[in-house]
């Protein structure tokens, strides 16, 4: 993670303008341990040119919805000092498939029934006689489970005992 003596450094300015990354953003990464820094004689960051790729991997995961905590624990099962390969993302891309593959479905079920039921007027899930009639969606647990839960039954009659 560190730049060999031989080969030219980054300053934190650098690698901020090169990655896209904000200088704060990167010294937060590097708190986190996904990214090495040297020390110069005052004091200043320098990063190796493979920090861009290790940035590059962040700001993807990121970009699905990857917690930085799953990416700092991607990045610890890496051969210590290696910077990751493309077999190393393909790695963690599969690992992230699934979770990615829920949100999707969480979307795409908040784009296609949130919508209609805020149509309604009635702004109420509770009450809705539409997608939660009877209120059968508070046996589902706290919070909005029609959402957090793609698989969740839809468009039912009310349930037993209930008017």
């Amino acid at each position: 993670m560190s730049p060999p003596a031989s080969a030219p450094a980054l300053t934190i300015s650098e690698l901020a303008a090169r990655s896209g990354v904000a200088p704060s953003a990167l010294r937060y990464y590097e708190s986190l341990g996904l990214l090495g820094a040297v020390r110069t004689a005052g004091n200043q960051r320098r990063y190796a040119r493979a920090a861009l790729r290790r940035v590059a991997v962040v700001r993807a995961a990121r970009a699905m919805g990857v917690p930085l905590a799953e990416v700092v624990a991607a990045f610890a099962a890496l051969p210590a000092g290696r910077e990751p390969t493309a077999a190393d993302w393909a790695r963690m891309s599969r690992r992230w498939h699934d979770e990615l593959g829920h949100r999707i479905a969480v979307l795409a079920r908040l784009r296609d029934d949130l919508g209609s039921c805020i149509g309604c007027g009635c702004l109420s899930l509770q009450r809705c006689r539409l997608l939660n009639p009877g209120d059968r969606a508070a046996d589902l647990g706290d919070g909005p489970r029609y959402l957090l839960w793609p698989a969740a039954p839809r468009r039912r009659g009310p349930r037993a005992g209930s008017g």
